[in-house]
């Protein structure tokens, strides 16, 4: 298997360094991404208690009801853009947007930043994370 392995690299070095050049540019980009705008569990329990900062999940509502963090207020990702509106009284607090697992919640801080939100942040990690720092849920 190996024998293969070094054989097609011998066979194949332009393919092989293509590969390796958009793995590293992939890579640099995710490492870039993951740490722009997030805060952690710790951070985003800080500005929840200190700055009265807004958590938005963007979940769906059966998920939503399976458990969520306390004062979050549940407005789809599909559902973002049309209800800007209730969030108009947050304009200048930090908002916080929390999905699942702290991939898809990148979206919705790029369009909240765009409807001109000072301080859009995503949980890093998302539910999941939350939930495994041991930090309290409701369920509604």
């Amino acid at each position: 298997m190996i024998d293969q392995l070094f054989e097609f690299v011998a066979n194949h070095p332009l393919l092989v360094g293509a590969f390796v050049l958009v793995l590293f540019a992939w890579i640099a980009y995710e490492i870039r991404n993951s740490s722009a705008g997030g805060v952690t569990s710790s951070e985003a329990t800080q500005l929840i208690n200190r700055e009265d900062a807004e958590v938005i999940d963007i979940r769906e509502a059966g998920e939503f009801k399976a458990g969520h963090i306390a004062g979050a207020r549940n407005i789809p990702q599909s559902k973002l853009e049309s209800r800007l509106g209730e969030l108009e009284k947050a304009k200048e607090k930090p908002v916080i947007v929390v999905c699942k697992h702290g991939q898809a919640s990148g979206i919705a801080v790029a369009k909240l930043a765009k409807a001109g939100f000072a301080r859009p942040l995503k949980l890093k990690g998302g539910m999941l994370q939350w939930q495994s720092d041991g930090l309290p849920v409701v369920k509604k």
